[in-house]
């Protein structure tokens, strides 16, 4: 297990002073967003020079890209911002595979037309699954003719919350190419340690064999999120479930800041 830390934790859009920021606080990889590279994170373009700067860049630092950001609101209520969001989608599956990067991740949305991490009530509508689910198709043949993996992330606000969504939308698209970003503290909203723990050993048990890599952030019991092993997540207890259903991916922590991180570098690793 490989322990790792976005790359937007750390200031600046030039690849190198990021790369030599994610090595230097002692992470070994990076889930790598193209902000980091003075793009947006879901561009218009991004140009040769991009990519090979990127890739130097990794190369000089020793830091290895195992995920590329692609983010983008799959259920959005207006059909023209989808289709915007997959054409700009398909531009970073395409780079990841100019970066021998193996995983982009996605957000499965929600009806909130102005913020994909927010709740909206019209969410659970089924057509809201029905919507995302089209995207997620187009998506995936994206990624089948360029090599790249496609990250789902259960989180409490979008269209996939749990594990149990998470592994009904692998069999209902039916593509090996389609894998799960399991963080723990998305699980739940409000939870004391035991209950965290219960919710996360079940999570970790429904989707073995489809966890293409985990992240490391905390939560409050108050729900408030937190830095990875400060609030009510049992990291040595994850760590131990996913090594035991056979994870053996990059483990990548967010959510705190770049002063924090190499103590939280230093806790993972001595977990994994």
């Amino acid at each position: 297990m490989q322990v790792g830390v976005f790359a937007k934790t750390f200031p600046g859009s030039e690849p190198a002073g990021v790369l030599a920021s994610v090595r230097d606080a002692g992470f070994a990889v990076t889930q790598f967003n193209l902000a980091c590279a003075g793009l947006p994170s879901m561009p218009d373009a991004v140009p040769d020079e991009a990519i090979r700067t990127i890739k130097a860049a990794a190369e000089a630092s020793g830091v290895a890209l195992v995920a590329l950001s692609g983010t983008y609101n799959m259920a959005h209520p207006d059909r023209a911002a989808r289709h915007d969001g997959l054409r700009r989608l398909a531009l970073v599956i395409e780079a990841a595979a100019r970066l021998s990067t193996p995983l982009v991740t996605l957000c499965t949305g929600t009806r909130n037309p102005d913020d994909q991490w927010a709740h909206h009530p019209d969410s659970a509508d089924p057509s809201a699954w029905a919507d995302m689910a089209r995207e997620m198709e187009k998506a995936l043949a994206i990624a089948e003719r360029h090599g790249v993996d496609l990250g789902i992330e259960p989180e409490q606000a979008n269209i996939v919350t749990s594990a149990a969504d998470a592994t009904r939308l692998i069999a209902e698209m039916g593509s090996k190419r389609l894998r799960v970003v399991l963080d723990p503290a998305n699980l739940f909203e409000q939870a004391d340690a035991v209950q965290a723990r219960a919710i996360v050993a079940d999570a970790v048990e429904r989707t073995a064999g489809h966890v293409a890599m985990a992240h490391a952030k905390d939560r409050f019991a108050d729900g408030r999120f937190a830095t990875a092993g400060q609030g009510v997540v049992d990291f040595a207890d994850f760590i131990t479930r996913l090594k035991r259903s056979g994870f053996d991916g990059p483990l990548v922590t967010h959510g705190l800041s770049a002063e924090e991180a190499p103590g939280v570098a230093r806790f993972l690793k001595g977990l994994v």
